[in-house]
C-alpha cells in the first residue's frame, strides 16, 4: 500500500536567485520593494544578469512549505510545473532531495522554468520578481487524484490564482479533497496578490478553505478594513481556522469562538525570505498530527525564526528538534 501523505502542496514551481544587495539596488532597478511582482522572460534576464553571481536553488511558496515539513518529520508530496530544461531538472533534484515526493512530468515545449529573484536589502526586506515561465502550464490534468487522496490536507499558495488553468487546478484540488473528508489550506500570499484578486478570493475562502494563512497586511486588505482586529472579526466563522501572522508581533489563531495569541521566538534577522512559508509549514505539521492550535502556533513561530536568522527559504538542516520548544 501506498503511503500516506501529510500534505500535498500545490503552487508555482520556482528556481530561486537569491542576494544580499543595498538599497541603491531596488531604485537603480526601479523594484517595489518588500513585495512581489510579476515580470516577462526579458525582464527576467534583465535582473538575472545584474544579480550574478547569486545563491539558486529550488523554491517557489508551497515548495518551500513542503520542505520545511519534511525536514520536521512529516511526509510531504508537491504539484507544480517545470520545463525539461537544466534549470527543471535541477528544481526537481533538490526537492527529492528533501525528502518531498514530486513526479509531475516537466513540460517538453512551452518557455523555461520559472524562476523568482530575490533582493535582500540590509534591513532584511525581501523583494521578489517573478517570471512564472513553465509554471504557468500548470492545469488540472497534473493534479493527481490518488495523490490527493493520500493526503490529510492540500495546501494552495494564492499566486496560483494568477491563472485560469492553475485555477482549475486548485478547484479541481479542492474538491477532490473535500469529497475524500480532507481539509484545504490557502495562503494568501503576497498583500498584491490579494488587491489582484480580492473578491474571488472572499468567495473561494467562502466556499472551500477550511484553513487559512495570511500576515497582518494581507488579511487587512482582504477585507479591506482599518485594523487588524477588524480583519479578526471579519475571518473569524468564515474558515475552521485562521493563521494570521504578525511579524515580531507573532502570530494570532482564530478558530471559532477562540483565539490564540502566540509569541515570536526572538532572533537577529538576516533575511525575511520564506518566514510565512515556513511558519506554514510548523503549523500545518502540529494541525496533520492533530495538535492543540496554540501548539501548531508555536511550531510555526520556531519554524519561521529558525529560517529568518539565515540566508535562503530552505532550512539548512533539520527542523525536527523545534518540535521539543512547542510542548509547554
Amino acid at each position: 500500500m501506498t503511503a500516506a501523505l501529510d500534505v500535498v502542496g500545490i503552487g508555482n514551481a520556482l528556481v530561486d536567485v537569491l542576494d544580499h544587495r543595498p538599497h541603491e539596488f531596488i531604485d537603480r532597478h526601479d523594484l517595489a520593494k518588500g513585495t512581489m511582482s510579476l515580470i516577462d522572460e526579458d525582464r527576467a534576464h534583465q535582473l538575472y544578469t545584474a544579480m550574478a553571481p547569486a545563491l539558486e536553488m529550488s523554491g517557489g511558496s508551497a515548495a518551500n512549505t513542503m520542505v520545511g515539513i519534511a525536514s520536521l518529520g512529516g511526509a510531504a508530496a508537491y504539484i507544480g510545473r517545470v520545463r525539461d530544461d537544466q534549470l527543471g531538472q535541477s528544481f526537481a533534484d533538490d526537492l527529492r532531495a528533501t525528502g518531498v515526493e514530486f513526479s509531475v512530468p516537466p513540460a517538453t515545449d512551452g518557455p523555461p522554468t520559472g524562476r523568482c529573484i530575490i533582493v535582500v536589502t540590509p534591513d532584511a526586506q525581501r523583494t521578489m520578481n517573478t517570471y512564472l515561465g513553465a509554471s504557468t502550464d500548470l492545469g488540472p490534468g497534473d493534479v493527481d487524484p490518488d495523490l490527493i487522496a493520500r493526503a490529510k490536507l492540500i495546501y494552495l499558495e494564492g499566486y496560483l490564482w494568477d491563472r485560469p488553468s492553475a485555477k482549475d487546478a486548485f478547484r479541481k484540488a479542492a474538491g477532490l479533497a473535500h469529497e475524500s473528508g480532507q481539509r484545504v489550506a490557502l495562503t494568501l500570499s503576497d498583500p498584491f496578490c490579494v488587491d489582484r484578486h480580492r473578491e474571488s478570493f472572499v468567495e473561494l475562502i467562502d466556499g472551500a478553505v477550511d484553513v487559512l494563512f495570511a500576515n497582518e497586511e494581507e488579511i487587512v486588505s482582504l477585507f479591506q478594513v482599518d485594523s487588524f482586529d477588524e480583519a479578526v472579526r471579519q475571518v473569524r466563522g468564515r474558515v475552521a481556522v485562521a493563521a494570521l501572522t504578525r511579524g515580531a508581533g507573532g502570530s494570532v489563531v482564530i478558530a471559532g469562538r477562540d483565539t490564540y495569541d502566540v509569541a515570536p521566538f526572538p532572533v537577529p534577522v538576516r533575511d525575511t525570505t520564506g518566514a510565512g512559508d515556513l511558519y506554514a509549514a510548523g503549523f500545518l505539521h502540529g494541525l496533520a498530527q492533530d495538535w492543540p492550535l496554540d501548539r501548531c502556533g508555536r511550531l510555526g513561530s520556531a519554524a519561521a525564526a529558525h529560517i529568518i536568522a539565515r540566508t535562503g527559504a530552505r532550512p539548512h538542516e533539520p527542523l525536527a528538534p523545534l518540535i521539543e520548544v512547542t510542548v509547554g
